[in-house]
């Protein structure tokens, strides 16, 4: 080629020359990059600012704006605008209930804003691009309320509002069921209203709660198939529940009593036994089968505290044969249950009697009476003696005198005998228990023990220390003592023919009680009073009235710890003669 040629070939392929005053295509791709760049870094400078700060940008929670900040500074934002709204925010609320109104005070049923809660809310909101960076996103603030207190201040602002629901039933008159039809109703729902409260607390608006329309599950037609195909056939016949140890027989008024069919609280009727009315409903029926258990307890032997073990029972599966009975009620025939007994273990174990530290007598306190053992005041004492005998207390457990033995009558083995009544003496079953009160009160004291509930008697007698003794009349008058140690204690008592011993054994706390009684004083003479002869009349000496002090002395470690004080005025017992 020639070098002429080659540089016409140069020539002829160069671009032609831009005219003038017109940038080239590459210096234009230039410039637009250049232009766009401008554009894209405020863009993108705009974008990390609205995703700067824990709050998203643009949140703003009861007109204060909280975005862009972090958790601790936008709750202080937040409990500001709270402080300057606290005089309209703890103004009374105007809450419309159908044609009630009520005006409910924040702070009586809790509203409070909850603004850890509520910061949690900002934080998780999800405003958009626009939102972040020109503002608009409002989130809610979390309000708190006591739902109950809320219910119970609307109900007696308003009263009984709406239609109230009856719900659907089968109960039994006698062993005759009665069906109740559902209805609906409209009512004031306590979720619905502490909802509306909420919501429009914070805005210092009224609000109004409307009515719940309540519709139970169980319609009519539900009741009356229920009627005919269960309550009808149940109380048709008795039920047989066999067991190992013989048969049980439910009759018809059990079954009645303890069949269930009521709505639960959407108005469905679920059939269920009830286990404690089957129980009760049986009665002595089950004592044929079951065996009880026996607790482990704690015996004098040879004059030292045993453990005895406990003793397993039997005890019919009243949940189990309540399960079973469901299946057998809607049958008029072939009515028979196979019972289970299961293991009854008792309710004290030896590792718990152990336990109680039961080592050593810590007090004991004896009283005197006449008569023998024969006489019929002996033998009540002698009757709540061995029904006390061998109880234990629990640590922390308070006592019952008339709670442990239940009414002293005829029933119990007691006899009448001289009591006290209306300031006389007069033949009343049981007079002598106060004898055995007084012993145990006394032995309780004498170990320490706190003083819960005694009464003295309104006559001195002389055969009770002054002032520390107790009288017992069923039920208005009893004696409870706590034990207010760390151990468990043991009551043992024991009689010979003129006297009753109680004995407290635990372990000791206290090298001794003693206690120092002030002189008597304000004494009165007793009069002569003269009554009606007959069987009723008990003729007596008379005995002085008077007041007295005593004080029970705790000592320790060689020091006096504590005293306590007990104080009683006793009338003077008249001078009672049976005629003129």
């Amino acid at each position: 080629m020639q070098p002429d040629d080659a540089r016409r070939t140069d020539v002829s392929t160069a671009p032609p020359p831009a005219p003038a005053g017109r940038p080239s295509s590459r210096r234009r791709a230039l410039v637009a990059a250049a232009l766009a760049g401008a554009v894209l870094l405020p863009v993108g400078a705009a974008v990390g600012y609205a995703y700067t700060g824990e709050v998203p940008r643009g949140v703003t929670v009861l007109g204060v704006g909280l975005g862009g900040l972090g958790r601790a500074a936008a709750g202080e934002a937040l409990r500001a605008e709270l402080d300057r709204r606290a005089a309209d925010l703890a103004a009374p609320v105007t809450v419309r209930v159908e044609d009630g109104t009520a005006r409910v005070d924040p702070s009586a049923v809790g509203l409070a804003v909850d603004v850890d809660a509520t910061v949690a809310a900002a934080v998780d909101a999800r405003p958009g691009l626009f939102a972040r960076l020109f503002g608009g996103a409002t989130v809610d603030p979390v309000v708190t309320v006591d739902q109950g207190r809320l219910d119970a201040v609307l109900r007696e602002a308003v009263g009984d509002v709406g239609q109230p629901v009856v719900a659907p039933a089968i109960t039994y008159d006698g062993t005759t069921p009665r069906p109740v039809y559902p209805e609906s109703g409209r009512v004031l729902d306590p979720a619905t209203a502490a909802d509306v409260l909420r919501a429009g607390w914070p805005a210092g608006r009224e609000v109004t709660v409307p009515l719940l329309d309540v519709h139970p599950a169980t319609t009519a037609a539900d009741v009356d198939r229920l009627l005919t195909e269960l309550a009808e056939p149940a109380v048709s016949g008795p039920v047989t529940v066999t067991t190992e140890r013989g048969d049980v027989v439910v009759p018809p008024a059990a079954i009645a009593k303890s069949l269930v069919l009521a709505a639960d609280d959407v108005g469905r009727i679920e059939p269920r036994i009830d286990e404690k009315e089957l129980r009760s409903a049986l009665g002595n029926g089950l004592r044929e089968v079951e065996v009880a258990p026996k607790d482990a307890t704690v015996v004098l032997d040879a004059g030292k505290p045993k453990v005895v073990s406990g003793v397993d029972g039997q005890r019919l599966d009243t949940a189990a044969l309540g399960r079973d009975l469901l299946a057998v009620l809607p049958r008029t025939a072939d009515r028979r249950v196979a019972g289970v007994l299961a293991v009854a273990p008792p309710a004290m174990t030896d590792e718990q009697v152990a336990a109680f530290g039961i080592r050593e007598r810590v007090s004991t306190f004896t009283t005197n009476f006449t008569g023998g053992l024969s006489a019929a005041r002996s033998h009540n004492i002698v009757t709540i003696a061995r029904d006390v005998d061998g109880t234990i207390v629990k640590p922390g457990e308070t006592f019952s005198l008339n709670g442990h033995t239940g009414e002293r009558s005829y029933k119990q083995g007691y006899r009448d005998a001289p009591v006290i009544m209306d300031g006389k003496l007069v033949p009343g079953v049981g007079g002598g228990t106060s004898q055995f009160t007084t012993t145990l009160f006394n032995a309780t004291y004498y170990a320490g023990l706190e003083d819960v509930e005694h009464k003295p008697h309104s006559y001195w007698f002389s055969r009770y220390p002054a002032v520390i003794e107790s009288t017992i009349f069923y039920p208005n008058l009893d004696f409870k003592f706590r034990n207010d140690t760390p151990y468990g204690l043991l009551i043992d008592t024991s009689w010979t023919n003129d006297s009753i011993t109680v004995s407290i054994w635990s372990t000791r706390i206290y090298d001794s009680v003693k206690t120092e009684w002030s002189p008597r004083r304000n004494i009165t003479k007793p009069r002569v009073v003269h009554l009606e002869p007959g069987p009723s009349c008990i003729a007596t000496d008379g005995i002085d009235g008077f007041t007295q002090d005593a004080w029970r002395i705790f000592h320790k470690d060689g020091k006096e710890l504590r005293r306590e004080k007990f104080s009683w005025r006793y009338d003077a017992e008249p001078r009672f003669i049976c005629g003129s």
